[in-house]
């Protein structure tokens, strides 16, 4: 809290002697005042601001003290300074009644004695502070809750700790600072960031940030650092508040830095609020440490070498949904059995670990069948019975192909998969070939016999790739044709090229499968 030598008070009276003992009275007491000798320059200068109390004489030349009063409790920026009303004339009980009732916080008859002068001044200054206190803390706890749905929004550390820092500048109207550092212990998984921002409007810097191995205790504390430890901004004092936050023992602490000043009477704001960024920094490290370990359950289930086929070369492509933790049910198989390629690529229902268990299951039937020498068709009437043998109820769609290296000759079946794509001389066709999917009992059609010529491409691949929420089916096949006869010599580059169909962030996950005979 503000100490009462802090405050700046405003006398105003058109009396030169009266105006001289109240300024004389206040400054005895401690307060640095100003002075003005109207009702119109009064309100000139308390719209300048810094001022924290004006001791107002009722009778004033130009208008009267109750108007003076009036106008400035009309103002929303003024309203909450606090007035005292001075008078040698009205001072009968409806003078009074009326001077309060105007916006006076306090009614002094002439004669005053100065000690009742400066204690009322005293009094309604304590009044003043507190209410400008809690409204600050109020303010301050409506933009906390503001920045926590925004920390908690962000996809990405950077977008966090932007967030963050942009919040805090709002809620300090001030400079701020926000470093985190995710880095797992003896792993180097994870980001060591700094946002920094030079106000509540300025553009945000996010910099690699050179932690300093600190003990910091678990829980949320407030404090001062020199401003050499912050070197992200120029400080306006030799310290800066800072706000650490560690939530567990094997964590490294958050820390918000913003201007010493705060610590005077926003520090309970700063300590929620780092309090609030470090629970979200600690929810986006948990995502991202869930989503690695998906990703590599999701690869361990996947082949894990693409084989070398004389004549031909092959590329794949798996991205998993960016808004999933969990692994999916896409898979792809390339392997080659008795000098003949097997490929296939299929799709299980859901994400979950389930789904995984399931695709894993589906892919190594259709690797068994394939070694027993069962061509596609048979292969997936096989491997449909035993998915509705052991798995009942569960759907799947594949796609699956034999292919004779030395020819070019495929025999494909699919199980409600969507159609390939067969890029010839410059033109992109589907290879339709509808059947049901896979759990559903219902006659399947025999092999789709084609050749792939030299030149020719074929690429198999997911829904993920095609299909969108603010479009239908159609227009993602149709993106699909026009962006598949783009091969060029190198096929890595050419699946890349297929990927950037699918705009981030990727609603489900992708698998691709390109086949190119040279």
């Amino acid at each position: 809290m503000e100490h009462p030598e802090s405050a700046t008070v405003l006398v105003v009276d058109d009396s030169d002697a009266k105006r001289y003992l109240l300024v004389r009275w206040l400054t005895r007491a401690g307060l640095t005042v100003v002075e003005a000798d109207s009702g119109t320059a009064a309100l000139e200068r308390v719209g300048q601001g810094d001022i924290d109390l004006v001791v107002l004489d009722v009778r004033l030349g130009d208008m009267s003290g109750f108007e003076v009063a009036e106008q400035i409790k009309s103002r929303p920026t003024l309203a909450a300074i606090p007035v005292i009303h001075v008078s040698a004339h009205a001072v009968d009980v409806a003078d009074r009644a009326q001077g309060l009732t105007r916006g006076a916080d306090a009614y002094l008859a002439e004669p005053i004695e100065p000690d009742e002068l400066v204690a009322t001044a005293h009094a309604v200054l304590r009044y003043y502070r507190a209410r400008r206190q809690a409204e600050t803390l109020a303010v301050g706890l409506t933009r906390l809750a503001e920045t926590t749905v925004a920390v908690n929004s962000a996809r990405t550390l950077t977008e966090l700790l932007t967030a963050a820092a942009l919040g805090a500048a709002e809620i300090f109207g001030s400079g701020a600072v926000v470093a985190a550092d995710t880095v797992t212990a003896g792993s180097s998984a994870g980001d060591r960031l700094v946002a920094a921002v030079n106000g509540p409007t300025g553009p945000p810097v996010v910099r690699e940030w050179p932690a300093v191995a600190t003990i910091v205790p678990v829980g949320a504390l407030v404090h001062s650092d020199p401003r050499e430890q912050w070197p992200q901004l120029d400080w306006p004092g030799d310290e800066v508040a800072v706000g650490t936050a560690r939530l567990r023992d094997d964590r490294p602490p958050l820390h918000v830095a913003v201007p010493a000043a705060v610590l005077r009477d926003q520090a309970d704001v700063l300590r929620l609020l780092v309090q609030a960024v470090a629970a979200a920094v600690e929810a986006q490290r948990t995502y991202d440490e869930e989503h690695r370990i998906a990703l590599t359950l999701q690869r361990s289930l996947l082949p894990q070498r693409i084989p070398k086929v004389p004549g031909y070369d092959l590329a794949v492509r798996y991205v998993p949904a960016s808004a999933q933790t969990e692994v999916g049910g896409d898979f792809y198989e390339l392997t080659m059995i008795d000098g003949k390629l097997l490929a296939a690529i299929g799709d299980v229902t859901g994400h979950s670990l389930y789904a995984a268990t399931v695709m894993a299951e589906l892919r190594h039937a259709v690797r068994a069948y394939a070694v027993e020498g069962h061509q596609p068709a048979a292969l997936l009437a096989l491997t449909d019975r035993l998915l509705r043998k052991l798995l009942p109820g569960e759907l799947a769609t594949i796609c699956v192909l034999m292919l004779d290296p030395a020819t070019g000759r495929i025999r494909l079946a699919n199980a409600g998969h969507l159609p390939p794509v067969l890029v010839v001389d410059g033109k992109a066709t589907f290879v339709e070939h509808p059947a049901p999917l896979l759990g559903i009992d219902a006659p399947r059609p025999g092999d789709l016999d084609l050749v792939l010529p030299p030149g020719g491409t074929l690429v198999l691949y997911t829904d993920g790739l095609i299909e969108r929420r603010t479009h239908d089916i159609d227009h993602g096949l149709a993106a699909l044709a026009v962006a598949a006869v783009d091969v060029g010599p190198d096929l890595e580059a050419y699946a890349d090229h297929l990927l950037a169909l699918a705009t981030p962030p990727v609603g489900d996950d992708i698998a691709v499968v390109a086949l190119h005979r040279r």
